[in-house]
């Protein structure tokens, strides 16, 4: 809803201020599917630091104008080197959760 995204905006720009990593929404790109909406983001997210890319934040007609200059992925973002990725899920009733998964290295 517009009300929950102003919310998880406003808290990603708490967190990171001026440096602000790539934001990007797979729900967009396979729907709500309910109680798996995190294990499928946590697998996607895993899928894009392992295949080097950013997939797009789908259907955005017109960006809302609070989010303006916050590096939301509209177009794919390919040869991306990507370490570190955090995967917010939040859902109805105050029911969120944060993973992050970090490429191993010895």
């Amino acid at each position: 809803t517009s009300v929950g995204d102003s919310r998880e905006m406003g808290a990603i720009r708490e967190v990171f201020g001026e440096k602000m990593p790539f934001i990007t929404s797979t729900k967009s790109l396979t729907g709500h599917s309910l109680g798996a909406a995190g294990v499928q983001e946590s697998i996607y997210s895993i899928l894009m630091m392992q295949g080097g890319f950013i997939g797009e934040s789908a259907h955005i007609e017109q960006l809302d104008p609070e989010f303006e200059g916050m590096p939301i992925v509209r177009e794919r973002i390919d040869d991306a080197r990507i370490d570190t990725v955090l995967s917010n899920s939040f859902g109805f009733g105050g029911t969120n959760a944060t993973l992050i998964f970090q490429r191993y290295s010895a």
